[in-house]
């Protein structure tokens, strides 16, 4: 397999990645962001939650002067070798000290975010493109709604579910990994598809670490480095690979018959080398995160299992999901999971070191992924896709929902890139690219 696109070699590159694609912001967004900037009244309605305009030609946010946050270091979409520091962003895993910083979680103050009212749903009219009734439509005419993100284009081509996208260190490509048994190679400078890859299977998930990218399927974990063409199969596990992840120099894979698989990465031999089988869970394992010198599983069966680096053993079950446990995310000191039970719970420390629910926020579907990001001015967000085919986008730590992006089906797959780019892929195969826009405020 030729996995030789022209990706480039430069660091560069990243900067501009995306930037070209469909021309940068159509008119709508130029123009309403202009409207925007001059309109520097917040919301009535949207104070008391029940705002139904869109768009609003008012602030949906509070007035405040931004805070003297420094750029992140980084940031989520700052890729590791497997022999490399940790970033520093806060969304590193790394489990710190600094408390004061953190709020406390949920203290969304008088705002109430962008709900209220029925313009959460987007028209079915036009998605179809035959609505009219134009401005007094009381639905949606955009897949996004909130301040402080905008639609750049559409990535078109895959025939069936997104569940994965990877954007590898030093290329300038895109990688898209869907249930149609398809990998899909983008171009970052002209949205064009280079290639596509037929993996013999479905795509389960599919991540990059440095110049690799690994892809579940079933019974095979594909392992591809974008610049040595190097293309490996990590036999072993037995059925569908759902997720994937890399820690302390180790590949875990976790698979639909409970295990998790462990593979090394052997330099002289330049393969994976199986090192452990973990198998505590009982039901399909389906999300992983590594954290705090830590892996975490979560499984089908409701449980979240911590497991030690070092020796690769449990040391701790956390049973206060009632559903399947889609997505963990670390972030701070803190470990985050969405479950199917509709809701995020957040996790810290005891003083004995195990790990508690510090609180739970509850939402109207079931959840099915998590991803964290920074917002332009640096403070943390949280991105999570549920079932009813929306993303919520959550300030961290008070949970006020400042956001949601639509889709014609559930977002199984969101990535985030450099320069506050991210990326969501749906149930029809579509690929969407976003960007992070600034938040007009007042001026003194």
């Amino acid at each position: 397999m030729d996995l030789d696109y022209n990706g480039g070699n430069s660091t560069s590159t990243n900067k501009r990645v995306f930037h070209r694609l469909g021309g940068g912001q159509t008119a709508n967004d130029t123009s309403s962001h202009n409207h925007n900037q001059q309109n520097q009244k917040v919301c009535y309605h949207w104070r008391a939650g029940r705002c139904n305009r869109f768009p609003c030609p008012f602030l949906h946010r509070e007035i405040s002067a931004p805070p003297p946050h420094a750029a992140v270091n980084g940031g989520v979409g700052a890729k590791r070798g497997f022999v490399g520091n940790d970033s520093s962003s806060s969304f590193s895993g790394r489990r710190g000290n600094n408390s004061n910083s953190l709020g406390r979680f949920g203290n969304k103050g008088d705002g109430r975010g962008v709900r209220g009212g029925s313009v959460e749903k987007v028209c079915t009219y036009w998605v179809q493109g035959h609505c009219n009734r134009g401005d007094t439509c009381r639905f949606l005419h955009s897949w996004s709604l909130g301040d402080g993100f905008s639609l750049l284009t559409q990535l078109e081509g895959h025939q069936k579910v997104i569940n994965g996208i990877a954007l590898p260190s030093g290329s300038d490509k895109l990688y898209t990994g869907s249930k149609d048994e398809t990998v899909r190679v983008w171009d970052c400078q002209s949205g064009q598809c280079m290639g596509v890859i037929n993996v013999g299977g479905e795509v389960g998930c599919m991540i990059s670490e440095g110049p690799w990218i690994f892809v579940g399927t079933p019974n095979v974990v594909k392992a591809w480095n974008t610049q040595t063409n190097a293309d490996l199969s990590l036999t072993g596990p037995v059925g569908q690979v759902y997720t994937l992840v890399v820690g302390n120099d180790l590949l875990f894979a976790g698979t639909q018959d409970g295990s998790i698989l462990v593979w090394k990465f052997n330099a002289a031999t330049y393969n994976f080398e199986p090192a452990a089988s973990l198998n505590d869970h009982k039901m399909a394992v389906v999300s992983l995160v590594v954290g705090a010198n830590r892996l975490y599983s979560g499984s089908m069966d409701h449980s979240i299992k911590v497991w030690s680096l070092e020796t690769l053993q449990c040391v701790q079950t956390l049973k206060d999901h009632t559903s399947v446990v889609m997505s963990l995310l670390c972030w701070e000191q803190f470990l985050l999971s969405c479950s199917l039970d509709q809701t995020i719970k957040v996790w810290a420390a005891t003083e004995s070191g195990n790990l508690e629910v510090t609180y739970t926020h509850k939402e109207e579907h079931g959840l099915l992924t998590l991803c964290g990001m920074h917002d332009l001015e640096g403070k943390p967000i949280l991105l999570c896709s549920s079932n009813d085919s929306s993303v919520h986008f959550f300030d961290l730590p008070s949970f006020t929902e400042k956001g949601k992006i639509f889709a014609k089906q559930e977002i199984r797959a969101i990535q985030t890139g450099p320069g506050g780019l991210f990326f969501t892929g749906d149930g029809t195969g579509q690929v969407r690219v976003w960007n992070s826009v600034a938040v007009p405020t007042a001026t003194t």
